[in-house]
């Protein structure tokens, strides 16, 4: 009931349409040392980048999923003033369907927050980082997050959209079977450019051209 509350008190102060925002972050052990340095510095230019903006700053709400041999939500959805990038750290597995599932299932509960305060809002966005593939999990796992991927980034729903980034040593190719769209290969470990393009891109409420950075696979 408090966050029911807390939600409510937060829309009345805040009436702006809503762009909700997730980053689904690979922190499994061969993200360790450089690569997720560079994250974590990235994390910091994303607020850095919506902080500047002042329709981006009240309509952007971000949150955080990672996943390694555990799904943790590193932060859930808030506005960039009350964001506070976290410190990640490498380790295990790569769980990656079971984070997708997670992920897309608080883009769908956020938007019924929304709903429930009559708050509008646009199509959210879900960044998946990684620089591996599946591992460890069920094959029927990942067949589900795939099949939920798809009824959800489409031009007929269009609940979100979805983009799967590979960093140097991604599978690209196992990427393009479970993304809809065709997955962006990311240049070296340049985090922050990549998030200063989505930064720019959920202010427009659409997408501005593509960073350098970022290639299509």
């Amino acid at each position: 009931m408090a966050r029911l509350e807390e939600a409510a008190v937060e829309f009345a102060e805040n009436p702006e349409p809503r762009c909700a925002c997730l980053l689904l972050l690979d922190t499994s052990s061969s993200m360790q040392g450089e690569p997720i340095q560079a994250l974590n510095a990235g994390l910091r230019t994303l607020k850095d980048a919506l902080s500047r903006d002042p329709v981006a700053s009240r309509r952007v709400e971000v949150a955080i999923v990672t996943f390694d041999n555990r799904v943790i939500v590193a932060q859930d959805f808030v506005t960039i003033d009350k964001f506070e990038p976290p410190t990640l750290q490498a380790q295990g597995q790569t769980f990656m369907g079971t984070a997708i599932l997670q992920a897309l299932d608080m883009v769908h509960e956020r938007k019924a927050v929304y709903r429930q305060n009559g708050v509008s809002y646009f199509r959210s966005w879900v960044f998946m980082i990684t620089d591996g593939e599946p591992q460890g999990e069920p094959d029927e796992i990942i067949d589900k997050a795939v099949r939920r991927i798809s009824s959800e980034d489409n031009d007929e729903t269009k609940r979100l959209f979805f983009y799967a980034v590979g960093v140097e040593g991604a599978n690209m190719e196992r990427l393009k079977t479970i993304a809809v769209r065709p997955p962006y290969r990311l240049a070296g470990l340049q985090f922050g450019e990549l998030f200063r393009w989505a930064s720019a891109s959920m202010g427009k409420g659409g997408q501005v051209a593509l960073p350098s950075a970022m290639k299509p696979a």
